[in-house]
C-alpha cells in the first residue's frame, strides 16, 4: 500500500500507485497543461467565447450555495441599472469580478493571506449575512461554524489562523512538479475543512482553486479556457459526498477525493479544448445559435443571414453582402452595417476598419450562443 508524505501535522501529499487511474489523469493534465494550443478559432472570437464561460463559472458557483438566479435572468440583469440589482445577481457579478482580479494579480504575485483575504472581501461585497454576506469580510472567523449538508465540524475558531498558516505554506512549498495537481485538489478539501470564514467559504474556494489553477500554467494566456466550478457544480450531491470522504482522514478518501477532482477538471479541459476548432465552433455552436435567436424573433431574417455570413469568412465586408441587397445602393448595406455594429451583433476587426466579425455582446444572440452551448453538454448549469 502506498504511504503519504507528510509535510507538516497533519496536512499530507498523498502517493498513488503508479498504475492507478489517479497517476494517469495527473499525466494527462500535465500534458495538457505544457500543450500549446494553436486553435483556428479568431483570437477575438475565442475571448467573447472565454468571457461566457466567466459568467457560467459564476453562476455556476453561486448555484452551488443554493442561488437559483437562471443564466436567462442573469443576462437580463445585465441590462438593468445599479439600484435595481438583486442580492443574488450581485451575488454572482462579485464573482465575476473577483475572477477578473485573480487573473490580473496572481501570475505575478503569491497566493497568501492578503490574497484569501482580498477575494473574500470581494465575494460579498455589498451582501448582508442574510444575503450571503459576511459583516467581518476578509477577517477570519472568531465564532465557531457547522457546515450545512455534512457532517465534518470545523476546528475550533482559535485554530484557524494556525490552520490557514499551514494550508499557505503547504501550497507554496517548492515541492516536485508531479505533486502541482495533488496539491490543487488536497487544498480544495483542506480550505473546505478549516472553514476560514463566517460565510461565502464555498464561493472563495473554488476561486482559490481557480487561482492554483491559473498558477499552474491552465490559463487563457496559452490560449485555454478554464471552468473549474463545472467539476462541482454539475453534481453538487456528488461534490459533498466526495468531500465527505476526504473529511474521514483516510488515504482511500484523499484518494478518491483527489480522482473525483482531476477526472473532472480533466474532462472540462478536453471538452471547452474543442472551441478552438472554429471548424467545430461554427458548424455545432455559432450557426445554431443564430438560427435559434431567429426563429425566437429575437434577430430579423436579414439579421441572421448578415451573421451566417460573418460566422462563415468570419471576417466580411460590404462586397460580401452585396447580393443580399440586391438593386440597392452601398449606403443600405453601410447602415445595416452601422446598426447591427450598434447592437453589439457585430465588431469591426480594429478600431476605423471595414471589416466586421460576430460578437456576442447582444444579449439576444447570447441567449441562442447559451442554448447551443447546452445543447452540446458544454454548460454544468441545470435551469
Amino acid at each position: 500500500m502506498s504511504q503519504p508524505i507528510f509535510i507538516h501535522n497533519n496536512l499530507s501529499l498523498i502517493e498513488p500507485s503508479f498504475g492507478s487511474n489517479l497517476t494517469d489523469l495527473i499525466i494527462e493534465l500535465d500534458h495538457l497543461r505544457r500543450k500549446r494550443l494553436d486553435g483556428s478559432t479568431h483570437p477575438r472570437v475565442f475571448f467573447q467565447l472565454k468571457n461566457i464561460f466567466h459568467t457560467l463559472e459564476s453562476i455556476g458557483s453561486a448555484r452551488i450555495e443554493g442561488n437559483n438566479t437562471t443564466i436567462a435572468e442573469f443576462l437580463e440583469s445585465k441590462l438593468f441599472v445599479p439600484s435595481t440589482v438583486s442580492s443574488a445577481i450581485r451575488e454572482i457579478r462579485n464573482i465575476e469580478n473577483a475572477m477578473s482580479f485573480i487573473e490580473d494579480y496572481v501570475r505575478d504575485n503569491p497566493i497568501n493571506r492578503a490574497f484569501i483575504s482580498e477575494m473574500h472581501r470581494m465575494i460579498v461585497d455589498r451582501l448582508s449575512p442574510d444575503e450571503e454576506g459576511e459583516n467581518t469580510a476578509g477577517v477570519y472567523r472568531r465564532h465557531n461554524v457547522k457546515i450545512a449538508m455534512a457532517e465534518h465540524m470545523p476546528p475550533d475558531w482559535i485554530l484557524v489562523e494556525n490552520y490557514m498558516n499551514e494550508l499557505i505554506e503547504f501550497i507554496n512549498q517548492n515541492d516536485s512538479p508531479k505533486y502541482d495537481l495533488l496539491k490543487v485538489a488536497i487544498a480544495h478539501h483542506r480550505f473546505v475543512w478549516i472553514h476560514p470564514f463566517g460565510n461565502g467559504n464555498g464561493r472563495t474556494v473554488r476561486l482559490f482553486t481557480y487561482a492554483m489553477m491559473i498558477r499552474l500554467g491552465f490559463n487563457v494566456s496559452n490560449g485555454r479556457i478554464l471552468n473549474p466550478t463545472a467539476v462541482f457544480c454539475s453534481n453538487r450531491n456528488k461534490y459533498y459526498q466526495k468531500l465527505s470522504e476526504a473529511d474521514t482522514g483516510t488515504e482511500s478518501g484523499m484518494l478518491s477525493w483527489c480522482e473525483y477532482v482531476l477526472e473532472g477538471l480533466k474532462e472540462e479541459i478536453e471538452k471547452i479544448d474543442k472551441l478552438l476548432d472554429y471548424e467545430f465552433l461554427k458548424r455545432e455552436i455559432l450557426i445554431p445559435a443564430i438560427t435559434y435567436s431567429t426563429e425566437r424573433k429575437y434577430i430579423t431574417d436579414i439579421e441572421a443571414k448578415i451573421l451566417k455570413r460573418a460566422v462563415e469568412k468570419p471576417l466580411i465586408q460590404a462586397s460580401d453582402i452585396r447580393d443580399l441587397f440586391a438593386g440597392q445602393d452601398n449606403a443600405i448595406i453601410s447602415r445595416q452595417f452601422k446598426k447591427l455594429t450598434e447592437k453589439k451583433m457585430l465588431a469591426t476587426e480594429k478600431e476605423g476598419a471595414r471589416k466586421y466579425m460576430i460578437s456576442f455582446n447582444n444579449n439576444f444572440l447570447l441567449r441562442g450562443i447559451i442554448n447551443s452551448l447546452g445543447e452540446k453538454g458544454f454548460l454544468p448549469i441545470n435551469d
